[in-house]
């Protein structure tokens, strides 16, 4: 069982890892440079934000009680899940590996820092896209994999 499901613990550790020295080294360039942006390229910059809400700072309150609750039902999703990727096989398992991965580096800023630091602005021109982390990549790569899995089971 635990050598089947190894793959679950690798994956989500690795995503975890990328995240946490990600947001690590983000908030150090921050801290010792005293600004908020920077550009990196044209189309990108980093950008530090604490986001109190969920994916892409959607459903942000002030209250700290709405920002429990929100948290809770995060860790209950994550923990779904988990025993979603530990019943699923092949690319499936690696995708909700992902997922939860990543949801792990967000769930660790909230209990941390009371909020998750976002940092990547994606830009073209004036229109900026909703600044995001790593965690965030991970989370959506495993969901867009099993949104073209599930598409390609309903074909068959």
């Amino acid at each position: 069982m635990l050598k089947k499901n190894i793959i679950i613990f690798y994956i989500s550790f690795v995503t975890f890892f990328l995240d946490r020295f990600s947001k690590y080294y983000i908030l150090k360039i921050f801290n010792s440079e005293s600004i908020d942006s920077f550009a990196v390229t044209s189309f990108l910059n980093f950008s530090l934000i604490f986001n109190k809400g969920i994916a892409f700072g959607l459903f942000s309150f002030n209250e700290q009680i709405y920002y429990n609750i929100i948290s809770l039902i995060i860790i209950l999703i994550t923990l779904i899940v988990l025993i979603l990727a530990f019943k699923s096989k092949g690319v499936e398992k690696i995708s909700f590996s992902l997922i939860f991965g990543g949801s792990l580096g967000n769930i660790f800023d909230r209990l941390y820092y009371s909020s998750v630091i976002d940092f990547i602005d994606l830009h073209i021109n004036n229109f900026h896209w909703f600044i995001f982390n790593f965690a965030d990549i991970f989370i959506s790569l495993g969901v867009i994999i099993l949104i073209i899995l599930e598409i390609f089971k309903k074909k068959k």
